[in-house]
C-alpha cells in the first residue's frame, strides 16, 4: 500500500484541512517546510486581490511529533483569513437571512453548472465553492511532506512555465536549480524576452477583463528504474500522474515526454535507443519518452507538460442563461486572478511529487525511514548488477 490523503473545505470558509495516510515513521519535516511550498503557491504575477488577504500558514493537527512523523495519519490544516468577511454567508448554521443573494448566473467554463445540475442546487455557491482552486492549498501541503520524503533519496521534483499566451520560453532548460531560477521570475519563466512579453500580454487582459493560460513544464530527476508497472492500467506510472494533474482545476491536457510531437514524427525519430556503460548500467542516449517506457519510470528524468485553460471567471462576463428566470444575462463575477499560471506551475509540481512518493513507497515498502533507506540500497544494486 502507498499512501493517499484527503481534502475537505470551501474556499471561503473557515478553512482547508487535508489528512495524509501511509508516510513512514521518521520523517523530518516541520511547518516551515511546508510554508515554503505555500509561499511558493501564492506568488506569480497575475493574481489576485485574494492573494493581498491570505498569507497560507499551516497548522500540523497530528501526525507529526517534534518535527518527525509518527507513521500515524498526518492531519494539516490552513486557514482561511477572508472568512471573517464571508462568515455571515458561509455559516454552517442555519440563520435565517444569512446567506445572501442566491448565485443564480452560471460562468462558462467553470462547475457551476453541471454541479448545480448534479446535485440539485439553487444557489450555485454550493459549486463554486468546493470547485474554486483555493482547495489546492491543502494540496500543496500535502506535496511539501511528499517533496520532503523524495529528498531523501535525492528525487527532485520542480518545474516551470514553458508558455503564457502566445509567449513561448526558447531557453534550454537546465536541471540544476531549476525552481530556484524560475522563481525569481515573476512569471516562472526561464526565457527574459519571454518574461517581458508574458507580463505584457498579462497586463493586456487585465486592461480588457480577460484572462490568460498556458502551459507548464513538471521534470522530476534522480528517479531509478522501476516505478510503477506494466501489468495493469491503474498502475501505470504515467497515468497516474496524468490523474493528479488532470484533477487540478481548469487542466485540460497533460503530456510525458514529447507526448503530442512524437504522435506526429516516423518510429525511427521517437524511440530512444539503449545504451551501456560498466560504471552506469543501462541508459538511454535521448529523452523523447519523457522518463516513462510501458508505464514504467526507466531511469531518465521524467518530464511532463501540462495545459491549463485560461481562468473561467471573467471581468467582462460572457453570456449565460439565470437558472431560474432561464433567460440571458451575464454570467456572475467572482473576485479572481487574471492568470495563475505560475502558481498551478507549483501545484502541478507537488501533485507530481506526490504521486511519484505514492509509487515510490509502494516499490520499496517500509514503515520507517532507515528500513526504506536500506530497502533502497539493496534495490539500486540490484539496478547497477542487471
Amino acid at each position: 500500500m502507498g499512501i493517499r490523503f484527503l481534502t475537505a473545505g470551501e474556499s471561503h470558509g473557515k478553512g482547508t484541512i487535508v489528512i495524509l495516510e501511509g508516510f513512514p515513521a521518521g520523517l523530518m519535516i516541520s511547518a516551515e517546510d511546508i510554508n515554503f511550498e505555500l509561499a511558493r503557491r501564492q506568488k506569480g504575477y497575475g493574481r489576485g486581490g485574494r492573494m493581498l488577504i491570505e498569507t497560507d500558514q499551516v497548522e500540523i493537527l497530528s501526525g507529526i511529533r517534534k518535527g518527525v512523523t509518527l507513521g500515524s495519519p498526518i492531519t494539516l490544516f490552513v486557514k482561511n483569513k477572508d472568512y471573517e468577511n464571508w462568515e455571515k454567508i458561509m455559516t454552517p448554521d442555519l440563520i435565517p437571512g444569512s446567506f445572501g443573494n442566491p448565485l443564480q448566473r452560471p460562468r462558462p467554463g467553470h462547475a457551476d453548472l453541471s454541479g448545480g445540475i448534479k446535485y440539485n442546487h439553487r444557489d450555485l455557491r454550493n459549486v463554486l465553492e468546493r470547485a474554486s482552486a483555493r482547495e489546492t492549498t491543502v494540496r500543496v501541503a500535502a506535496g511539501a511532506v511528499a517533496k520532503k520524503l523524495l529528498k531523501n533519496f535525492k528525487i527532485i521534483v520542480q518545474s516551470y512555465v514553458y508558455q503564457l499566451g502566445s509567449a513561448v520560453s526558447k531557453s534550454s532548460i537546465q536541471y540544476n536549480d531549476l525552481n530556484e531560477r524560475a522563481d525569481k521570475s515573476p512569471v516562472r519563466m526561464m526565457d527574459k524576452k519571454a518574461e517581458q512579453k508574458a507580463i505584457s500580454l498579462i497586463d493586456s487582459a487585465k486592461k480588457n477583463g480577460d484572462t490568460l493560460g498556458g502551459i507548464f513544464e513538471v521534470i522530476i530527476t534522480g528517479i531509478s528504474v522501476g516505478l510503477g508497472s506494466h501489468v495493469q492500467w491503474d498502475r501505470k506510472l504515467d497515468g497516474r500522474l496524468a490523474q493528479g494533474l488532470m484533477s487540478m482545476q481548469a487542466i485540460k491536457g497533460v503530456e510525458i515526454g514529447n507526448g503530442f510531437s512524437n504522435a506526429v514524427q516516423m518510429g525511427s525519430k521517437v524511440h530512444d535507443e539503449i545504451a551501456y556503460q560498466s560504471k552506469r548500467g543501462f541508459y538511454h542516449l535521448t529523452n523523447r519518452a519523457g522518463g516513462i517506457e510501458g508505464g514504467i519510470s526507466n531511469g531518465e528524468p521524467i518530464v511532463v507538460r501540462v495545459a491549463k485553460k485560461p481562468i473561467a471567471t471573467l471581468r467582462q462576463p460572457l453570456r449565460s442563461v439565470d437558472i431560474e428566470t432561464k433567460r440571458e444575462v451575464k454570467a456572475a463575477y467572482e473576485r479572481s486572478d487574471v492568470c495563475a499560471l505560475p502558481a498551478a506551475s507549483v501545484i502541478g509540481e507537488t501533485i507530481c511529487a506526490w504521486v511519484i512518493a505514492d509509487a515510490f513507497l509502494e516499490k520499496m515498502g517500509g514503515d520507517f525511514m532507515d528500513e526504506i533507506k536500506q530497502r533502497y540500497q539493496l534495490y539500486l544494486k540490484h539496478v547497477r548488477s542487471y
